[in-house]
């Protein structure tokens, strides 16, 4: 059986999508959250399991949340608003194919066994979907409140990916955390998490790097590579797919704006550039999401995930 990273990459390159599965960054989105009453950031929630149910239909390779653990004005982002496995255990129960991942679960404001047992529970439940993406955290407001200090984020971040890759086995007493895995969970890093290049080439089993145009991503590639070898490299792109198939690209902050056309030679630009799986975010996306993931699955997919499901067949 394929464990869930050699899934992610199989075929060379792969698409999945991240959560809130909501274009609330857009005129008419944003409109919608003023009328609704919800905080700037907080996006639209009524059709995210019919959403997710859809990505996996069509055949998207990965679902993707992040950690946010306190909404901050300031910041005006609440990302997907659900806890991070408690929603990762929601969406194991109502999907079926795509993988399941975090980008990326703030270790230093966890506790450790319970990231642990979390995590564990998760990759249980979804049958091993799991691709545990970490991260050392970028937001200074909320360790205090959480009773940790933001300076010595990089020690803590340390001390759990050591209890998450020996599984808690020093407990007393013949104590241990169940589920017991069968194997290793797969640690996804996203950044550097206050780390050395090198250390984190050794300990972690792929890469989530920051969105790029394709010569970023060859540059960061190279450098994950000289340290990490083979081990894969993913990003993501905030997408706004225009209508027109043929509209040209055009980039904007993390991501770009274009027709159906200009998707496809950006991936393939991605994928000569050492990228193995590319998450789309749509909240930037003026049309409707459910169409959006039909025009994706039937025209991009076959580009890529096609010899990956003739080799499954």
């Amino acid at each position: 059986m394929q464990s869930a990273l050699d899934r992610l990459v199989a075929g060379g390159l792969s698409i999945g999508i991240e959560a809130p599965l909501d274009n609330d960054w857009t005129p008419d989105g944003d409109a919608a959250r003023r009328a609704a009453g919800r905080l700037p950031g907080e996006p639209d929630l009524q059709r995210h399991a019919e959403l997710a149910r859809l990505a996996d239909r069509l055949g998207f390779r990965a679902l993707w949340v992040r950690d946010v653990p306190l909404y901050d004005p300031s910041f005006g982002d609440a990302a997907q608003v659900f806890e991070v496995f408690s929603y990762l255990g929601y969406l194991a129960g109502i999907t079926r194919d795509i993988l399941l991942g975090t980008a990326a679960v703030v270790l230093p404001l966890r506790e450790p066994l319970l990231t642990l047992k979390s995590a564990a529970t998760v990759q249980h439940l979804s049958g091993g979907r799991l691709l545990l993406g970490v991260a050392s955290g970028d937001r200074p407001v909320e360790y205090p409140l959480f009773g940790r200090d933001f300076d010595s984020r990089g020690s803590r971040f340390r001390e759990q990916v050591a209890l998450l890759r020996g599984g808690a086995a020093d407990l007393p007493g013949g104590l241990a955390v169940l589920p017991r895995q069968a194997a290793p969970l797969p640690l996804l890093v996203a950044g550097l998490a206050q780390q050395q290049p090198d250390w984190v080439g050794a300990r972690m089993d792929a890469c989530l790097a920051y969105p790029g145009s394709a010569d970023d991503h060859r540059r960061r590639a190279a450098a994950w590579r000289a340290v990490a070898g083979d081990k894969p490299y993913a990003t993501f792109i905030h997408l706004d797919l225009a209508e027109d198939p043929d509209e040209p690209l055009q980039r904007h902050r993390f991501g770009l704006r274009g027709g159906r056309l200009a998707l496809i030679d950006e991936l393939h630009a991605l994928r000569a550039a050492g990228v193995g799986h590319v998450g789309l975010q749509f909240r930037r996306n003026r049309r409707p999401l459910d169409e959006t993931f039909h025009e994706i699955a039937e025209t991009v997919l076959p580009h890529f995930h096609a010899h990956t499901e003739t080799t499954h067949a």
